[in-house]
């Protein structure tokens, strides 16, 4: 109901991050905008986040010309925890990605039941992997109301100065 923002140690984040697979991944574009691409995420056993995708894709093409990236990481519920983790990213092509898919796929889903027939389908689509080394984080935050508006929720609650039936006149709850 009202907004939180906790701060976090690394552990703390990987954990966060490693339950959560929608993310949206900000690049820079040459024109100096940023290019958003919501992807599906996984973090690696050495602390990395792992995305697969193609080569030809305008995120791959953002971080080859400048490494700097953000990734807002989604609950699956929308209006739940969130984190923004800033990163620097490497982009790993055939035939080096196979191993960095393969990680990215166990991180992801699990264990697939062929991984040879697993490693010659990347092959066949022509895959890359996007690895994320992380520089720096924000908080673990929830939407809702600022917790500076609590005191003013509080008087529309059951038993409030405002509750349905009250003697009070209703105050405007928002600004316009």
């Amino acid at each position: 109901m009202f907004a939180l923002n906790r701060r976090v140690d690394r552990a703390e984040l990987l954990e966060f991050v490693a339950e959560r697979r929608q993310w949206v991944l900000t690049t820079n574009k040459r024109s100096g905008g940023v290019q958003l691409s919501p992807v599906t995420g996984a973090v690696g056993d050495d602390g990395t986040l792992m995305i697969a995708t193609y080569p030809e894709r305008a995120k791959v093409h953002n971080l080859r010309l400048d490494p700097t990236a953000a990734v807002c990481v989604l609950s699956d519920d929308f209006g739940g925890a969130w984190i923004q983790v800033d990163a620097t990213a490497e982009i790993l092509d055939l035939p080096d990605a196979i191993e960095g898919l393969v990680a990215y796929y166990r991180a992801a889903a699990g264990e697939h039941p062929d991984w040879d027939e697993y490693r010659r389908a990347m092959q066949r689509q022509g895959k890359c992997l996007i690895r994320l080394t992380i520089t720096e984080w924000g908080p673990i935050a929830t939407g809702g109301f600022p917790s500076s508006k609590k005191k003013m929720f509080e008087k529309w609650q059951p038993g409030g100065e405002f509750a349905e039936g009250s003697e009070n006149e209703s105050p405007q709850m928002f600004d316009d």
